[in-house]
């Protein structure tokens, strides 16, 4: 098995190592000459990659992929489409899976109703309609070369070194608080885990990885703040916050997600819950990373 990461990053990184093993080759691609070094101590053949130019070692590993994972963001397109499209890049001959990691927000805002895979899309944001037109075109890649490709639609991701701790501890943490307003959040751990079970599966399709209990986002960090022995931060009214155009979109949308066909498919989450979760951060001391 050979399996190539293009965006090795955070939730790349998780893939990773749910693959690392015996037998099994890992490469992966990063846009900074800095971060191979580090991609390399967590055993991974390391690529730069621009997202423009393919080079000629690039191709060279494509050769023998089994297992291709995208995780780079759209812009403009999906890079990697985009090289496929123009004949600059070929999908490797053996390959036996495609993973494209995608977001919830394709969903749009269903004003807190819960939503499956079956809900129709209202992308929102210029960057989820991109998303949604990448998944689109990675599911037709996969029909066109008769090879399973799976959609996995993730929520906000936490974990080691990027979480509700590490914005306490920073000093950065803010509590706002918006009526009704709810969101999913899912583990770096079970990203991995969950491509890890799709691809050894042979899955494809769209599939919603994201926790079991979408909550307010105030409530993660009191809870963190309690586990830590802090005051949190008081409560800010989200209509009079100084907010970034990005942080104010995200509240915009407000759903539930279900992880039902994924759980129905036998996937078991490590991490089911932001409080269990922040709870084994906190006593494990990995919060930090």
């Amino acid at each position: 098995m050979h399996v190539m990461i293009f965006g090795c990053g955070y939730s790349g990184t998780a893939i990773a190592k749910a693959f690392a093993g015996n037998g099994v080759r890992i490469s992966g691609t990063t846009r900074s000459a800095d971060k191979m070094e580090a991609l390399r101590q967590n055993g991974v053949d390391a690529f730069l990659f621009d997202g423009e130019t393919v080079g000629d070692a690039l191709p060279r590993a494509l050769a023998d992929v089994t297992h291709l994972v995208q995780s780079i963001a759209p812009g403009k397109g999906d890079p990697l489409l985009r090289l496929l499209g123009e004949g600059r890049a070929s999908l490797p001959p053996k390959l036996e899976w495609i993973g494209y990691l995608s977001t919830v927000g394709v969903y749009g805002d269903h004003k807190g109703a819960w939503i499956n895979e079956e809900t129709p899309c209202v992308p929102v944001s210029g960057r989820s309609k991109e998303r949604l037109e990448a998944e689109e075109g990675w599911l037709a890649m996969g029909r066109e070369r008769g090879v399973p490709a799976a959609v996995l639609r993730l929520s906000g991701i936490y974990g080691p070194g990027r979480s509700a701790f590490c914005n306490l501890d920073k000093g950065t943490a803010r509590r706002l608080i918006k009526k009704d307003q709810v969101f999913n959040r899912i583990r770096v751990e079970d990203i991995g885990a969950a491509t890890r079970f799709l691809s050894d599966r042979g899955l494809g399709g769209i599939y919603n990885v994201t926790d079991d209990r979408p909550g307010p986002p105030q409530d993660v960090i009191v809870e963190a703040a309690r586990l830590m022995g802090v005051e949190p931060p008081p409560e800010q009214a989200f209509e009079t916050a100084e907010l970034s155009p990005m942080a104010r979109s995200f509240y915009g949308e407000n759903k539930r997600v279900s992880n039902a066909k994924l759980k129905a498919a036998g996937f078991e989450f490590l991490f089911p819950t932001y409080p269990m979760s922040l709870a084994q951060l906190w006593r494990d001391e990995r919060w930090r990373g």
